[in-house]
């Protein structure tokens, strides 16, 4: 959770870990309102308000062989972090990013990934259509997934006719990071979860859409 304002907007914004690296941490986002543009407009010095690392993360120590990572939009950055953890653990991961349009981000894959899958729905580069057009689970010993609800409700179907382990990370609005407020809530075959504090990665069988 992120905030770099003292006035105006209380709440602080929910950004995922970009890059974790040893002397700096990335974060990367795409403006959508007033807090994202503040952040936008942030020099050098500037002081930043933060709180976490909060949640689970994917079970990269779960899995073993070829792993899918599937990510759309903003759903993408999070990846990164779990394509490097499952590389060095000796797994062989494949990635599969899906754009509207101008793509972003994918050159930083190259070096934790075997193979990079690109769609695009302009079809300005890459395969033009959806990145789940190019999945194929059956080849591979889990999926993890972040992005729009579409697209992870799509992939949850194909991977249950593979019989194929999945893990989704959600995206919701939230309000306090720590399961106070509720805000987060979704819907699972236990009732109902805080994406903040019981995620935000769930098991694809437990989500109901």
């Amino acid at each position: 959770m992120l905030k770099a304002w003292d006035e105006e907007l209380s709440l602080m914004r929910p950004i995922s870990v970009y890059r974790n690296d040893e002397d700096s941490l990335s974060f990367m986002y795409r403006v959508a309102g007033k807090g994202t543009q503040w952040l936008s407009q942030l020099k050098r010095n500037d002081k930043i308000m933060l709180l976490g690392a909060l949640g689970n993360g994917f079970p990269c120590e779960e899995v073993h062989g070829h792993i899918a990572l599937v990510g759309g939009g903003i759903g993408i950055p999070p990846l990164y972090e779990t394509a490097k953890k499952l590389n060095t653990l000796g797994n062989k991961v494949d990635i599969y990013l899906g754009y509207k349009d101008a793509l972003f981000a994918f050159e930083e894959f190259e070096d934790v990934c075997e193979n990079i899958f690109i769609s695009s729905e302009q079809g300005f580069e890459g395969y033009k259509g959806f990145i789940t057009d190019l999945l194929k689970p059956a080849q591979y010993d889990a999926v993890f997934t972040c992005g729009p609800l579409v697209m992870m409700s799509k992939i949850i179907d194909m991977c249950k006719e593979s019989n194929t382990p999945i893990w989704c990370s959600m995206e919701k609005h939230m309000g306090c990071g720590i399961g106070a407020c509720l805000t987060c809530s979704c819907k699972t075959t236990n009732g109902m979860k805080r994406t903040c504090k019981d995620g935000p990665v769930f098991k694809g069988e437990e989500l109901v859409f």
